[in-house]
């Protein structure tokens, strides 16, 4: 049997802040391939992804795994009571940055795999992409992979993504769809002057003001079957101006959206276009717009993906697990354009935080759980 604990603490032990691979996919290659699956390495821009494979290329039936073992940096080093990278166990924890989001969770879809194809060869492939650019812009990662997939005529008929999505209690929550995510810079330009005299200049403040005012108090939507309220959040406002007696000539400011299935990012740039250019108008100034979107929201409807998921947990861990939208961007938002893809993983209180850890049962638990998940699906 494989330890999906000790394999966790192995991968910790890697130190692969992105982009670095820090040897983690290299190990990862090495325990899959004993057991049977072809690997391959997907290195794109110099960031390094891996694709698994067990069973024959292009059968009908096939379950995907995806996740990452690329990690955020510490932080204040100084600030931890283990070493980030050394993989420590106390009292019934796991401690290392990743522990949580989510070299477990890699290492315990990995362990569920390798023994489910040694023990019970299925009638069917079992496909895992793991990627090592998720915490960072994730342009080369699982879509590098999926990528891969098209040229080769490889495809997942499902996806799990083993991220943690379990607020409080492991089991109690899977996540079905993500909302979208864009970000919109605003660059207000007037005319320079002094304060004393006004007229003589043209201030893009109160342009600025007005444009944010207007965008954080329209309502988006009142929200979906699925999904909460899109949100808008103001950022920052910035001029750079030390001075009291001058007014500036640039204004800048940034907005956050998270949005639900209502709207579209094209939608909402054109509506933030639009509010940007009747502001310049009326102020007479000139507004300069820059969006980028990160993901479009995401449904995958409740149905036999989330049941096969939800049976699992409930088996294993006495939980019916809520079928949630809620928290930020995921990879899915590149899988659910390649096939049906759930979400399903650990607590993850501890993510992304000082002595980052993970309880060592919950390890077990999950892959159990992930174990349970393939054998009904290819039952």
């Amino acid at each position: 049997m494989t330890d999906p604990a000790a394999l966790t603490a192995t991968l910790i032990r890697c130190p692969s802040v992105t982009p670095e691979e820090g040897g983690a996919l290299t190990h990862l290659a090495s325990v899959l391939e004993a057991a049977g699956f072809a690997c391959t390495r997907v290195d794109r821009n110099g960031v390094s992804n891996l694709f698994a494979r067990w069973g024959d290329k292009g059968h009908a039936r096939s379950f995907g795994f995806n996740g990452h073992t690329d990690v955020v940096p510490v932080g204040d080093e100084a600030a931890w009571t283990v070493p980030p990278f050394a993989a420590e166990e106390r009292d019934g924890w796991l401690y290392g940055r990743g522990a949580t989001d989510m070299k477990s969770g890699v290492a315990t879809f990995v362990a569920a795999a390798v023994d489910f194809v040694t023990e019970t060869p299925p009638d069917g492939a079992v496909i895992l992409t793991i990627t090592g650019d998720e915490e960072g812009d994730a342009v080369d990662g699982t879509a590098a992979l999926l990528d891969h997939m098209e040229a080769e005529g490889e495809r997942m008929s499902v996806c799990l993504v083993g991220e943690p999505t379990c607020p409080e209690r492991m089991g109690e929550m899977m996540k079905i769809g993500r909302r979208g995510s864009m970000s919109a810079w605003f660059t207000v330009t007037g005319v320079q002057g002094h304060s004393a005299y006004p007229h003589r200049a043209k201030n893009p403040l109160p342009a600025m003001a007005r444009l944010m005012d207007r965008l954080a108090s329209h309502e988006l939507d009142r929200g979906t079957d699925h999904f909460d309220p899109s949100t808008l959040a103001v950022v920052t406002i910035d001029t750079g101006n030390p001075a009291t007696n001058v007014i500036p000539a640039q204004c800048r400011g940034t907005v956050n959206i998270r949005f639900n299935d209502t709207h579209s990012g094209d939608t909402l740039s054109d509506w933030l276009r639009s509010e940007a250019a009747s502001v310049a108008e009326a102020f007479g100034v000139k507004i300069d717009v820059k969006i980028k979107v990160s993901g479009e929201a995401f449904l995958t409807p409740p149905g036999p993906l989330s049941d096969l998921i939800g049976a699992a947990v409930q088996a294993e861990t006495g939980v019916t697990p809520e079928l949630s939208t809620t928290g930020g961007t995921s990879d899915a938002r590149f899988i659910k354009d390649h096939c049906p893809v759930v979400e399903f993983g650990l607590v993850g209180q501890t993510m992304h935080q000082v002595d980052e850890r993970v309880e060592l049962e919950q390890i077990h638990q999950l892959k159990a759980i992930y174990a349970r998940i393939l054998t009904d699906y290819f039952a």
